[in-house]
């Protein structure tokens, strides 16, 4: 009986071991993956950026730059999000708050330059006006979802004891001032 009993501990901790190793490598795997598109969503919006230096962009191609500079903020902010579940072994609401938070943004300046076209056009249409309604109605849901998602991350930071940001380590024994 305690040999089986013995038996089962030695499979459990061995399972238990494979299984945390390969989360961590799949993490890794991901990180590194992440940051690769990080790196190139980079190197494409310095392009941009130039471009529009050179060419003294309009709206439409500043609209473009800031499109993917929040997406790279996107990026990042889930990277940090494997970083931080990697080392804690825990998996945290907020960073994927402030992601749908930046998509929400995101969308509402694609939709704000959009709409704009559409009411500086020469000719209005019920096409035209179908579509000025629905992007309208589109901004309306973003910002309810935006409202949400800033009260969901006051309250989440507000039923913490400290203030810092979810994820960040506790100073350990050694950088605790005394």
């Amino acid at each position: 009986m305690a040999g089986e009993s013995e038996e089962h501990g030695r499979l459990t901790r061995a399972s238990a071991f494979i299984f945390l190793h390969t989360e961590h490598a799949i993490y890794a795997a991901l990180g590194l993956l992440l940051a690769v598109t990080a790196v190139l969503a980079l190197i494409d919006a310095a392009g941009l950026t130039w471009e529009a230096l050179h060419s003294l962009g309009g709206a439409q191609q500043l609209l473009e730059i800031v499109d993917r500079l929040l997406f790279l903020l996107m990026l990042v902010e889930i990277l940090h999000t494997v970083r931080v579940s990697m080392r804690s072994g825990k998996l945290t609401c907020e960073p994927f708050l402030i992601v749908g938070l930046i998509a929400s943004i995101r969308r509402v300046l694609v939709i704000t330059l959009q709409s704009s076209e559409i009411m500086h056009a020469k000719e209005w249409s019920a096409e035209k006006e179908a579509l000025f309604r629905a992007s309208m109605i589109e901004l309306g849901v973003l910002a309810v979802l935006i409202l949400t998602m800033v009260v969901s991350i006051f309250l989440l930071h507000r039923a913490r004891d400290d203030d810092r940001p979810a994820g960040e380590e506790e100073p350990g024994p050694e950088t605790k001032q005394g």
